[in-house]
């Protein structure tokens, strides 16, 4: 009895033991690590220090963009900052509303639209409205919400603004869209240019050709591919580019200073960036605002004259947010459908563009 007492012992001293040195070395662990993270609260990591300079920056920025410029030019381009990004993160109930507003036109074939600036017709990388996207919205605020959506009869770009076409049916659309291809739709832009045109008016008939323009930032963008070149002081013709496309453009200067002009554009065909290129490359006098197309080598802001900055009221480092001057003014329909008379749809200046005239010193085309 005795010796199982003493054994029983034995066993709960080392069972004691093993368990004492388990929890004590426990102990120690933890204790260590509580130490440990004490230390590092103490003194802030270059993580910590990294972020909450981050986070001062952005307010600093932040801060900035709420101040108001005194001058009342930095306050519209301050705006159309604000507006081009809002334009992005609109509800497209909002959008369909504010275009439904704008309405120039309407009948039982198509619905003619004013597009506002910095609106993409179709979606993409990055874009988050779009005019196909309100499609459907706009045609159940217009004709309940049976309606089938409205469809695109052409295209502007995402800078321009003006005169938009949209069908209430497929069939109608595709026969404006004939109308278009086969050049039976009489089209005239407004367009302020940096620049002023040899000749007050003339045509710009000159193929047009996608190319890869390499160098720091690799893109692609339209130029030209004349059929002809200039040889010891002759003109000579050479075989055309099989990729290249026709593109004529017909324009008349309305009024001009030494520095600028304001042309009235007439494209006969249909390429893609046609009067962009036509104007900065052909004529030399690139549309104010086209970042894309001033100069052929990179992307980058429109470089102006210290005399259009000083008119324009901007500083050089704002032009990135000079808006493309560039508006569908004007498009003539033939007849539609049962209908027996031409449409001509005509559509006002923005705001923006009007500014920009009267600050140029450039007159304002007399009505009709």
């Amino acid at each position: 009895m005795t010796g199982k007492m003493a054994a029983s012992a034995r066993s709960v001293w080392s069972f004691s033991a093993r368990n004492t040195g388990r929890i004590s070395g426990q102990h120690f662990v933890l204790v260590t690590k509580c130490s440990c993270s004490t230390t590092a609260a103490a003194r802030p990591s270059n993580a910590q220090q990294l972020a909450e300079k981050l986070r001062a920056k952005k307010e600093e920025l932040k801060s900035k963009e709420r101040e108001v410029p005194k001058d009342p030019i930095q306050r519209r381009i301050q705006e159309l900052k604000r507006y081009t990004k809002q334009l992005q993160n609109v509800h497209p109930n909002v959008l369909s509303k504010a275009l439904k507003r704008g309405i120039l036109y309407q009948d039982k074939n198509i619905v003619v639209i004013n597009k506002p600036y910095g609106l993409p017709v179709h979606g993409g990388p990055g874009v988050k409205s779009c005019i196909t996207d309100i499609l459907p919205i706009l045609a159940k605020m217009l004709y309940g919400n049976k309606a089938e959506p409205l469809h695109l009869c052409h295209r502007l770009d995402k800078e321009t603004t003006g005169v938009m076409v949209l069908a209430r049916e497929k069939e109608m659309a595709h026969q404006v869209q004939e109308l278009f291809k086969t050049r039976q739709v009489a089209k005239k832009y407004w367009a302020i240019c940096v620049g002023v045109p040899m000749h007050s008016a003339g045509m710009i008939d000159i193929p047009l050709i996608e190319k890869e323009v390499q160098g720091q930032q690799q893109h692609h963008k339209m130029t030209l591919a004349p059929s002809y070149r200039m040889e010891n002081g002759k003109t000579m013709k050479i075989r055309p580019n099989r990729h290249a496309h026709v593109a004529v453009t017909q324009y008349q200067v309305l009024s001009r200073t030494l520095s600028c002009s304001f042309l009235e554009l007439q494209p006969i065909t249909g390429v893609k960036h046609q009067l962009r290129v036509h104007l900065a490359f052909g004529l030399g006098c690139p549309v104010l605002g086209d970042h894309k197309y001033s100069d052929w080598n990179k992307l980058a802001p429109q470089k102006l004259s210290s005399g259009i900055l000083k008119k324009l009221g901007l500083e050089k480092t704002k032009t990135r947010h000079l808006p493309l001057h560039l508006h569908a003014q004007q498009l003539i329909l033939p007849p539609l459908g049962s209908e027996k008379q031409e449409l001509n749809l005509v559509c006002k200046l923005p705001h923006f563009f009007v500014r920009s005239l009267s600050r140029l010193g450039l007159e304002f085309p007399e009505k009709d």
